[in-house]
């Protein structure tokens, strides 16, 4: 393999499905050789309209439920007003920091596993800082214009390449959509030699 592959990796921390990607997308991804362009979003961006959400939200929380239990991780629902906007401007702080795998599993356990509203300050200063981030900087982070900006920049990334769910990792013109389809993206990425050698 010459060039490593990209992945842009669509991801919303407000979407339950987020949450068990968490859990494993980032040990899928270590398999590889590829440069991980992390594209988080915000509010409502990548997930069902408000009024869409509020019809599906009894199944599609039966449907996470039998996901964690499977997994066997925890399943507490934060507030449905949870603002997820925050948490995905603080992503950017952590991932220039090297902590973004530390972080973005920190963050989605406090919303997650134990029903906290990430769109708390301080909730998600406890996150970062469980993560390894100075929760100074990342209050500064998280009302950051130049930050929460790019999240929308990258809806509109996303919405050029046909992602309208999350989470999406978008190879090339492939688009891999939902935390059950990370074996796909195995698939293809293994397709494409991109393997990590051992050494």
């Amino acid at each position: 393999m010459s060039t490593p592959v990209t992945v842009s990796v669509f991801f919303n921390f407000r979407s339950p499905y987020c949450y068990l990607a968490s859990k494993t997308m980032f040990d899928v991804l270590g398999r590889f050789d590829c440069d991980v362009l992390w594209r988080p979003l915000g509010g409502w961006d990548g997930r069902s309209s408000p009024e869409r959400a509020r019809g599906k939200l009894p199944i599609a929380r039966q449907d996470v439920r039998r996901w964690c239990r499977r997994m066997g991780i925890a399943f507490t629902p934060p507030p449905l007003t949870t603002d997820p906007t925050r948490a995905g401007a603080g992503s950017l702080l952590a991932e220039q920091q090297g902590r973004l795998r530390e972080y973005v599993q920190e963050v989605m356990h406090a919303e997650w596993g134990e029903g906290r509203d990430i769109g708390d300050l301080n909730v998600l200063r406890e996150a970062g800082r469980r993560a390894g981030l100075d929760p100074d900087a990342l209050t500064r982070a998280v009302d950051d214009p130049a930050l929460l900006s790019r999240l929308a920049e990258h809806w509109q990334q996303a919405q050029a390449v046909g992602v309208f769910g999350v989470p999406s990792f978008v190879v090339g013109e492939e688009v891999f959509w939902g935390n059950d389809r990370l074996d796909f993206l195995a698939e293809h990425l293994t397709e494409l030699g991109a393997v990590r050698v051992r050494g």
